[in-house]
């Protein structure tokens, strides 16, 4: 049986293969654990790129940046412009690969620059069984992923992480804010600042990994299952009720099925069975 030690080791002799890597860094787990690794391997010829727009929640920069400080690592900073491509704020199945298209392009440039060949992302084993249509878009413009190459599932990431003493080695999943509006919702900034303050709001209560999806009127928050019955607590319940509301909607829902990794993708399972 492979051990985390063997895949390290692989990942390492990736990252030295390649000489030089930009990485598409968030401050999640899985990137923050490539950077870290291509960092040691590569020194200054690894340089992080963490992209910011209104789909990414302000604190999440604010972690990753601080992440990046505390390791050491290289961070160039880009403002990507989402919102004003309607092929992207129409919001169809495939608006991920309009998003990655545009931020693996700009990144590929940046390599460029520096003379780097490749550029990678935190994909990991696990993320090949959900529909991403940015993977498509890594393939196409060669794009590589060294966590999936190595062999690294989302648990070796974590494990390999807290190896390392990352900060991110549990830290919860991250995915951007468009993420939580139903296919055929048009994308647009008032919908994600109440998105992302919702979400914000429920962190502060305590709850780590959440997410709030938007259906019109209606706010579907999805906590993880053990959670459940503490969002449903009587105070609780009536604060969130109360703050969503004050964000204009009108029901607050709590899925019972609790946190899974996108739901909002459900929808397109059933499309296919009819």
């Amino acid at each position: 049986m492979e051990t985390i030690d063997s895949r390290m080791e692989r990942l390492r002799s990736l990252l030295g293969e390649m000489g030089g890597v930009v990485i598409g860094y968030s401050g999640g787990g899985d990137s923050t654990l490539l950077a870290a690794v291509a960092k040691e391997v590569l020194g200054d010829r690894a340089v992080c790129v963490l992209a910011s727009s209104e789909i990414h929640p302000l604190s999440e920069r604010a972690e990753a940046l601080e992440t990046a400080r505390k390791l050491g690592l290289s961070v160039v900073g880009m403002a990507t412009r989402e919102l004003e491509d309607d092929a992207f704020t129409a919001n169809t199945p495939e608006r991920c690969f309009v998003c990655k298209k545009e931020l693996f392009g700009r990144l590929i440039a940046i390599a460029a620059e520096r003379g780097i060949r490749w550029v990678a992302d935190g994909a990991n084993v696990d993320d090949l069984d959900d529909f991403r249509p940015g993977s498509l878009a890594a393939a196409e413009l060669g794009v590589r992923s060294p966590l999936c190459e190595a062999g690294f599932t989302k648990t070796d990431v974590r494990e390999a992480a807290k190896n390392m003493s990352l900060p991110t080695w549990d830290k919860p999943s991250l995915a951007c804010l468009a993420s939580r509006i139903p296919y055929g919702t048009r994308i647009e900034p008032a919908i994600l600042r109440r998105l992302e303050e919702a979400e914000q709001f429920l962190k502060e209560l305590g709850f780590r990994q959440v997410r709030v999806r938007h259906h019109g009127n209606v706010a579907r928050i999805e906590v993880e299952p053990e959670e459940i019955s503490r969002l449903a607590e009587p105070e609780i319940r009536q604060r969130v009720s109360d703050k969503f509301n004050e964000l204009q909607y009108l029901y607050v829902a709590l899925d019972l099925s609790g946190y899974r990794m996108g739901s909002m993708n459900a929808v397109l399972n059933v499309q296919k069975q009819d």
